[in-house]
């Protein structure tokens, strides 16, 4: 048990009844924007732990985490019913290679997410990397319905700070959303809307995409891609497409 952190939750956030955001105080970690670490609860005599990705940026003292409840699981029910002052533990070694250091230059960085994942892509937003290194930057966020494309007030303060160099692009698939697009991802990509609704093109020779979210959309948004002759970013072999599953 001693290799885990005790943190201290300072605020939890419910922006649906299965959609919240803890806060929490606790030591110190060396991590960089995109990356997850495993956080944990002690329950039926054993500690259960699952990897959340960072929302906060790597400087905030304090740690943001964003979880969907899912009903019969160990962790995420009792995540969602913390309150302040509540422990919970932290792992002390974050991981993932979801981040910006591990992909070539471009003008403009996609950062594609179904549902929580998100987070990651908030991280990196949120630090000075994103907007130095790349001229353009789209977030495309897909839910199930609008009121679950969260976190709307920090996506306010990316369109102010990056001056029309940053494009928000959302989907919804099972409700006609205003401003938001009809539908999943990888349609989107075949037919055109995603790049319609940025205004930027969506090619290999501009872009680089990060992908991370449920594994449907990883698997048939990353198929879309490589018919556009994108292909899966690796050290030994460069390419466009970077995948991080958040299931």
């Amino acid at each position: 048990m001693s290799e885990w952190l005790t943190g201290r939750v300072i605020a939890n956030r419910h922006w649906t009844g299965m959609l919240f955001s803890l806060r929490v105080e606790a030591p110190r970690l060396r991590f960089e924007a995109g990356q997850f670490v495993r956080i944990a609860l002690d329950s039926g005599g054993e500690r259960v732990a699952r990897p959340f990705s960072f929302v906060n940026p790597p400087e905030d003292p304090v740690l943001e985490f964003y979880g969907v409840v899912v009903p019969q699981g160990p962790l995420s029910p009792l995540l969602a019913r913390l309150s302040p002052g509540d422990a919970l533990y932290v792992a002390p070694n974050p991981a993932g290679f979801l981040v910006l250091s591990e992909l070539p230059d471009a003008e403009t960085l996609w950062l594609v997410s179904t549902g929580t994942g998100i987070a990651p892509f908030l991280s990196i937003l949120r630090t000075a990397a994103a907007r130095k290194r790349y001229q353009n930057v789209v977030l495309v966020h897909a839910a199930r319905f609008a009121r679950e494309l969260v976190y709307r007030e920090l996506v306010d303060d990316f369109i102010a700070a990056w001056r029309g160099r940053f494009r928000y692009v959302t989907l919804a698939s099972r409700e006609a959303a205003p401003g938001a697009l009809a539908g999943r991802i990888p349609a989107a990509i075949r037919d055109g809307r995603l790049e319609a609704a940025a205004g930027l093109a969506l090619s290999p020779q501009s872009s680089q995409v990060m992908l991370c979210g449920n594994p449907g959309m990883l698997k048939d948004a990353a198929a879309a891609l490589a018919e556009r002759g994108m292909r899966k970013h690796r050290r030994r072999a460069p390419g466009h497409v970077t995948v991080e599953s958040f299931w």
